[in-house]
């Protein structure tokens, strides 16, 4: 049986009977990592940030976890677990961030800089491009957060272990009202949650970004406000608003049953059952198709 070898395009083999690996797809995503340090370069800031913070807090963590085990066993955990808890928010709020404004200057960066005509001269279909691009904010941004919010965590937890034997205190405590490995576990699935009930955020602002020639933040934000402006003033109603905040907090209550003081139970049969979650996917989609089209057809500003 005769095959047809396959050979990476670096190896330089072009006599007939090679195939040439290009995987456009894959090196389309390194190069978004490679030119878009931002990526992690802004959750390791906000990382280092609670780092120090908790350094700096840590000289009156003996006082703090005696009074936390007077309390029940609920209260104890949610005192206990708060700081690692609010770690957790601050990298996923700044992973947010990051990847808006990595949608909103995706394709507006390169129409701006005119680098369009370079990339478009390559064997890369506009579509291969783009998707590459919504990739980051919805795969390679939670991926990197949930890297570093368990390192952080980890090395939270190793130095307040070693201030707590100082103290002469059991840091017990500490690993059983915050099992690492099972808060990773729902880490992961929270991030999951979070990147797809987005997923139609992240594509308007791509859109934004192929369609506008300039101010992409204000054109993805004021029309939106307008609406919801339009609404408030003509009808006396706040749908559009709602929907919005909906859009950005809504996927907590439907991928999560919160009880006070306890481990949120996780519900992902409700999360994919919610249909606001298959509504906004549809949306994404066709925002992305829409910035496929009009990355084929817009040249450099």
């Amino acid at each position: 049986m005769n095959t047809t070898p396959t050979v990476p395009e670096s190896a330089g083999a072009s006599a007939p009977g090679y195939r040439v690996a290009t995987r456009p797809f894959y090196w389309s995503i390194c190069r978004e990592v490679w030119e878009n340090h931002s990526i992690y370069i802004a959750p390791l800031i906000v990382s280092g940030i609670i780092l120090f913070g908790s350094f700096v807090g840590a000289f009156h963590l003996a006082g703090r976890r005696h009074n936390a085990l007077l309390l029940d066993p609920a209260a104890r955990r949610a005192a206990i677990a708060a700081p690692y808890d609010m770690a957790a928010i601050m990298i996923i709020l700044t992973a947010f961030i990051v990847g808006l404004f990595y949608c909103l200057d995706a394709l507006y960066g390169e129409r701006r800089d005119r680098s369009v005509l370079f990339w478009k001269s390559l064997p890369v279909s506009d579509l291969t491009t783009v998707l590459s691009k919504a990739t980051i904010p919805l795969a390679i941004i939670p991926l990197v957060s949930f890297a570093i919010i368990v390192v952080t965590q980890f090395v939270m937890l190793l130095w307040t272990s070693a201030l707590l034997i100082l103290h002469g205190m059991s840091p017990a405590s500490t690993w059983t009202n915050f099992p690492l490995f099972q808060q990773s576990l729902i880490l992961l699935y929270a991030l999951v949650a979070i990147a797809l009930w987005h997923a139609p955020i992240y594509g308007w602002a791509l859109l934004v970004s192929g369609w506008v020639r300039r101010a992409t933040f204000l054109w993805a934000v004021l029309p939106l406000l307008g609406i919801a402006f339009f609404e408030k003033i003509t009808f006396n109603t706040s749908h559009f608003a709602s929907m919005l905040k909906d859009r950005l907090l809504g996927f907590a209550p439907e991928a999560f049953a919160f009880t006070p003081h306890t481990v949120p139970e996780l519900t992902p049969g409700k999360y994919l059952a919610t249909p606001g979650l298959w509504l906004g996917l549809v949306f994404a989609a066709a925002f992305i198709a829409a910035a496929v089209r009009l990355r084929r057809y817009r040249g450099p500003l």
